[in-house]
């Protein structure tokens, strides 16, 4: 489960993309994507373009993120969600947490 990550040229925004299974054999490389880095982005984007299958532990890494980020005052955008991954973030309410598109 190959994740990678990228920032930007001006350093405000961590793009995280995720391709194959998003579950907890990818809690390590999850985890690296974002706190490898030195500086602490304003924004994160988790594009899940690639991404083809979410379970309940890909749902708590995303909440660990958020927390990373500042919590509330988090900025953290899910984007490129096939239905499934979004049905799946729907019903865990997600949308009350994170920006998803």
């Amino acid at each position: 489960m190959p994740i990678t990550s990228s920032l930007s040229s001006d350093g405000s925004e961590l793009a995280i993309m995720v391709a194959g299974r998003f579950d907890f054999s990818s809690q390590q490389q999850f985890r690296q994507a974002y706190e490898s880095i030195a500086v602490k982005p304003a924004r994160y984007r988790i594009d899940m373009s690639a991404a083809n299958y979410l379970d309940k532990s890909a749902l708590g890494m995303l909440l660990l993120l958020r927390d990373h980020a500042s919590g509330n005052a988090a900025d953290v955008h899910i984007a490129n969600c096939s239905a499934e991954i979004r049905t799946t973030l729907q019903r865990s309410n997600f949308e009350r947490l994170f920006n998803i598109t």
